[in-house]
């Protein structure tokens, strides 16, 4: 369960400049185990550093596999695309979509929804009967590896055996990543701000059109769009942020 978000946040209020998030660090170390009903920063490589977008039609693939593979599992809060890795910010839904009655859950991209838990009555009833939502993740980094194998004449593993997983356990842990996400490409120098950058999820936060499908519930973890643009205008503590999640 996280925390309603607290009016008029800005970077380095509260528990900003992440010490407050000292106590959840030590339950970050270690790979989290995906789990309905949680929400997750997610991110990975390629292996050995290798590019896993060569140019623009690569990206656009990718991403039209992830919402093949993820949306039916997930709600996506924020993204961005690098040349050679990845980072999402994402709410797994309350129950898997292959177990009956899935597709009338409501109000997973509310705020309230952000509270829901995993301990659904009978859900532990139901283990086995559906697929844990790491392999739908699984399926996805199988189908790209497939199709950059076959388009480039290259063989073997495309990405790092693991996708990294943190799970986020406070409000201010959830924003500063938000930040980080939009943030990663003036990071390494691709642009001087995140509007400048294609493949993310900031552009669809701050355009109406098109709509990001949760731009509501990410706007509202800022108070209004204007304190969202502010806070993306400022210094995002990157390194830091890298050295506290052992990217």
């Amino acid at each position: 369960m996280l925390p309603r978000p607290s009016r008029f946040w800005k970077p380095g209020r509260s528990t900003g400049n992440l010490e407050g998030l000292a106590k959840t660090k030590t339950t970050m170390n270690r790979a989290e185990p995906l789990e309905y009903g949680n929400v997750y920063h997610l991110y990975n490589r390629g292996i050995d550093g290798c590019d896993l977008f060569r140019e623009p039609a690569n990206y656009e693939y990718f991403f039209n596999l992830y919402i093949k593979h993820i949306e039916p599992i997930a709600d996506t809060y924020a993204w961005v695309l690098m040349k050679n890795h990845f980072h999402f910010l994402i709410r797994i839904k309350d129950r898997p979509p292959d177990l009956p009655g899935f597709g009338n859950q409501e109000g997973l991209c509310s705020p309230k929804g952000l509270e829901a838990s995993s301990d659904l009555p009978g859900f532990k009833n139901l283990e086995g009967l559906a697929k844990s939502p790491h392999q739908y993740f699984s399926n996805l980094f199988n189908a790209y590896t497939k199709a950059v194998n076959k388009k480039y004449d290259r063989t073997g593993s495309l990405f790092e055996k693991n996708f990294h997983r943190k799970r986020i356990t406070t409000q201010d842990y959830l924003r500063q990543v938000l930040l980080y996400i939009h943030n990663n490409p003036v990071h390494h120098g691709f642009c001087s701000h995140p509007s400048e950058y294609p493949w993310s999820s900031y552009l669809s936060c701050i355009l109406v059109q098109p709509a990001h499908p949760c731009r509501d519930t990410v706007i509202g973890w800022f108070d209004d769009i204007g304190n969202f643009k502010y806070c993306h205008d400022k210094k995002v503590e990157t390194d830091r942020i890298e050295k506290w999640l052992a990217i």
